[in-house]
């Protein structure tokens, strides 16, 4: 495969953007993810690619992991380059805790749950729990992005409820050469009718193919 495709296109600014790593069979955790253990049984081979090979749970405990190079390494820079607002769901901002002190994002990051909470700040990310659905989420990170996209970054829940209401402009899918068996499926439910979709970009390296398709209004 080659990269010919991946400069065809490029959504327009505020372009609302769902951004995931998932397994050859559609998992984007192994079974039993949990705080520790975010990407489930065996699902650290998800971000070999985040991460420039292989790592353990205990790198990332012990703060050694690498970091992403080649064409991963631009397809990260390019995914949070372009992002001026980024929307999670609660479960993934549980698992990982929050990021800690961490940037995670380095922008504004919405939090859809359930559950209210106070809102935070950890360097340059704040953190708002929004609490009446995934398209308020969206439409509060539109406003906070400008010209900049929405990066929908899961997990899965997350970006269904997003395609089921026709909220998102481009889907980028980073596919591990694993299978998972188990887990967190994505695209499980997204609603009963089709969602077309126009190729507009692929690119490939040891530890992932990276796609981007443009949903078809």
């Amino acid at each position: 495969m080659t990269d010919a495709r991946a400069a065809s296109g490029s959504p327009e600014p505020g372009a609302v953007v769902a951004e995931i790593t998932m397994s050859l069979d559609g998992f984007v955790t192994g079974p039993n993810d949990e705080v520790g253990r975010g990407l489930g049984e065996g699902g650290e081979r998800l971000h070999y690619w985040v991460f420039g090979g292989p790592w353990t749970y205990e790198d990332d405990r012990a703060g050694i992991l690498g970091s992403a190079t080649g064409v991963d390494q631009q397809v990260l820079e390019e995914a949070f380059g372009r992002a001026g607002a980024v929307v999670v769901g609660r479960r993934m901002y549980d698992v990982a805790e929050g990021w800690g002190e961490e940037s995670a994002f380095g922008v504004p990051c919405f939090v859809v749950t359930h559950r209210g909470r106070e809102d935070r700040t950890a360097g340059t990310s704040t953190y708002t729990f929004v609490t009446d659905g995934v398209e308020s989420a969206v439409r509060q990170a539109r406003a906070a992005a400008g010209d900049k996209h929405v990066l929908v970054g899961g997990g899965a829940s997350v970006i269904d409820q997003a395609l089921a209401a026709g909220l998102v402009d481009e889907i980028d899918v980073h596919v591990a050469p694993v299978l998972l068996g188990a887990g967190r499926r994505l695209f499980a439910d997204v609603g009963g009718e089709p969602i077309v979709l126009e190729p507009v970009g692929a690119r490939e390296s040891p530890y992932a193919t990276h796609l981007r398709y443009r949903v078809v209004k």
